[in-house]
């Protein structure tokens, strides 16, 4: 069955529906998707995206145009337990639907994410598994792959100031999840993300910045500590971290 979402402040061109399947739901864009189904989330023989994405995460092409299919799986030691399934407590809470109504309201506030297109569950028992289907960016690479090279770092902070300033804490902001395209930076894989009642404060700013540098160091240890501190010079130009 479908239901009808109301959308977010702004963004009228977007509708969200619900659709219910055996065994779970999902959210989509009834705009880019007139036919909901499930089976948009199987990755069968699609090409791999060979950045981040704990190899799970494939290029997807349909009614929607051209987009990246991400199936949720865990990160760390749990994962050599359990890959795939996380704990239930409720549809809202799923990794899936909370990512996707959280992309839809950067999205329709005009900031560079990928706009997103559909979440689905599948829930059995008190485990559920998930999957979320995103707008491609065309003509990308990603931050990581771009280390070797001189970047604009100011296009890089300005991006992850205004994301902070629209009050929203990035769980895993690094330098796979920058995405260049000459003209401005994306931030994508808002999982585990979290909308506050305004502009982020302090702490959550430099935590979120320290962990990209985090990540830049190790992907190229000095080359990588020059650039994260050109994108916190810059950051800092855009206005203080408070």
């Amino acid at each position: 069955m479908d239901i009808a979402e109301p959308a977010a402040a702004g963004s009228a061109a977007v509708e969200l529906k619900r659709h219910a399947f055996d065994g779970g739901a999902m959210l989509y864009d009834a705009a880019r998707i007139r036919t909901p189904d499930p089976a948009l989330f199987d990755a069968g023989d699609r090409q791999p995206v060979s950045s981040g994405g704990r190899n799970a995460a494939w290029y997807a092409s349909g009614e929607f145009g051209q987009a990246v299919l991400r199936h949720y799986r865990r990160g760390g030691l749990v994962a050599r337990l359990v890959k795939r399934s996380y704990a239930w407590s409720g549809e809202e809470n799923t990794r899936a639907f909370a990512e996707l109504r959280l992309l839809e309201w950067l999205h329709a506030r005009g900031l560079a994410v990928p706009r997103p297109l559909a979440a689905a569950y599948w829930r059995r028992g008190l485990f559920y598994r998930a999957a979320i289907l995103v707008e491609r960016i065309p003509g990308i690479s990603t931050l990581a792959e771009r280390l070797a090279q001189d970047v604009d770092a100011s296009m890089i902070a300005r991006a992850i100031h205004a994301m902070h300033d629209a009050g929203v804490w990035h769980a895993d902001l690094n330098a796979h999840n920058i995405l260049l395209d000459g003209e401005k930076a994306w931030l994508i894989d808002f999982d585990r993300g979290r909308r506050h009642g305004g502009p982020l404060e302090s702490r959550l700013r430099v935590a979120n910045l320290q962990r990209l540098r985090r990540s830049m160091v190790k992907l190229a240890q000095q080359r990588g500590e020059a650039c994260w501190q050109r994108i916190h010079a810059a950051y800092l130009d855009y206005g203080a971290e408070n």
